[in-house]
């Protein structure tokens, strides 16, 4: 999701109306960005604009329906949701053709406003967070992607493109680190679904609790804490792909509902019984042998037997070690430009190191190892093989290094959020999740008024 708040941009040149809709609309709880003209708004709205625009129809100089179709060549997915007080049907029937959210006339219930700008927001959220996802997904193909010259790794891009249109579900198959989310990519990327939304989902990320309202939505109200309806990640993925990343952690429980929706292709947000059919492809990812009943555990055979239409296996890297020079030359470079030095020169002391190690964390401990050459951390000739590809050397050594950077900003700047984002030069989001994971408590940096 995007970092920024969502904002309902409300256009209407009637002071009097647009002031007593921005109070309405904030005792309902959504931030309102008012606007007396539609110029103004157009200066105002980006492409990636984190929200919705309300605009009455009937406004000099440029009217709600010229606003529409600017913003629409801007972003054609912000929901525009018109308003009018002559209540033209025709003239909503074409605004809705047109690719409008949404026609209400005047006079309204405000609660008609409110209900309809909830589930415009609902649906701007998904699209930016979608895609946020894609831009990630772009980042994850750069940062693990699956090249490799030996004939495993040919006959893997060749077993994903012919699979990828085929449309049934898929099983991937490999150990932590080998790129299952790459190849699960590529096989959406390769698709007539391509076009569809591309949706993730880490089952062992997620608590037990979170986890079916995130894959099943729910309905406002559900349950406690429910408070908004939020459209499930299942649904979302309807006409795209839907990724279930370490699918071996799924609870039972919802293993059982998934199962259901896979046999039927419908889904049931919790909360209510209506059941909503979904155009769905599943592509699921897991690091044990689900084919083994002793490394399958819990994971109920029914569900694997439905998901294992079709299995590809990534293979470790120790398997293709011929791989690892291309690939280690790949992200050496690519880690020097980004550190801006010169990338060490390729010797053969650092190939036999290479060549020598089993890389149990694949692909990825690989890449960590040339970044930690690029910053020039190690030097292999002057260590043995076992230590040479110590992969928690660089997390270990960055990790501190970033917390102590947060920590410092934090002190300096007062525990401030807003101060201390901008001296980090970090998004909002990534601040909180870094703070999570270092363990940094903000509060303890904020000045408390009996010190002042």
């Amino acid at each position: 999701m995007t970092d920024i708040q969502p904002t309902v941009a409300f256009v209407d040149d009637d002071d009097e109306l647009r002031n007593a809709n921005r109070q309405t609309l904030e005792l309902a709880g959504f931030n309102v960005a008012p606007f007396a003209d539609a110029m103004s708004a157009l200066r105002f709205l980006t492409p990636d604009f984190p929200g919705i625009v309300v605009t009455d129809v009937r406004m000099p100089h440029m009217d709600g329906f010229e606003l529409f179709r600017r913003l629409g060549a801007v972003d054609p997915d912000l929901p525009v949701i018109l308003i009018t007080g002559h209540g033209d049907i025709e003239m909503a029937v074409e605004a809705m053709h047109q690719g409008a959210y949404d026609f209400i006339a005047k006079p309204f219930a405000a609660e008609r406003l409110v209900q309809s700008i909830g589930r415009a927001l609902e649906k701007r959220r998904l699209v930016i967070e979608n895609r946020q996802l894609r831009l990630a997904l772009e980042s994850s193909e750069e940062a693990m992607p699956l090249l490799g010259q030996t004939p495993v790794m040919q006959n893997l891009r060749k077993t994903l493109r012919h699979v990828a249109n085929a449309d049934v579900d898929v099983l991937i198959a490999g150990e932590t680190g080998t790129g299952k989310d790459v190849a699960a990519g590529l096989l959406h990327e390769w698709s007539r679904r391509k076009q569809g939304n591309f949706v993730a989902l880490n089952c062992g990320a997620l608590p037990d609790t979170v986890i079916e309202s995130e894959l099943f939505g729910h309905e406002a109200g559900a349950f406690t804490g429910a408070q908004k309806k939020r459209v499930g990640r299942i649904e979302y993925a309807s006409g795209g792909t839907l990724f279930l990343d370490e699918i071996e952690s799924m609870p039972l429980a919802t293993q059982v509902k998934l199962l259901r929706v896979l046999e039927t292709r419908e889904v049931a947000p919790l909360g209510t019984n209506e059941h909503r059919s979904v155009d769905l492809r599943v592509v699921a990812a897991a690091k044990v042998d689900l084919g083994s009943p002793e490394q399958r555990a819990n994971f109920r055979e029914d569900l694997f037997y439905r998901l294992n239409v079709v299995t590809v296996s990534i293979p470790p890297l120790r398997e293709r070690k011929d791989d690892i020079p291309l690939l280690f030359t790949h992200f050496l470079n690519r880690a020097a430009a980004r550190f801006k030095s010169e990338p060490p020169e390729f010797t053969t002391a650092i190939r036999s190191r290479l060549m020598e190690h089993d890389w149990p964390g694949n692909v990825r401990e690989l890449a960590h190892f040339a970044e930690r050459m690029a910053l020039g951390l190690h030097d292999v000739s002057d260590v043995k093989p076992s230590q040479a590809t110590n992969p928690k050397s660089l997390p270990e050594t960055m990790e501190k290094y970033e917390a102590k950077l947060i920590r410092d900003a934090l002190a300096a700047n007062q525990g401030d959020v807003r101060t201390t984002i901008e001296a980090l030069g970090i998004p909002r989001k990534t601040f909180y999740d870094k703070l999570q994971r270092h363990g940094i408590d903000r509060s303890d940096y904020v000045k408390r008024k009996s010190e002042a």
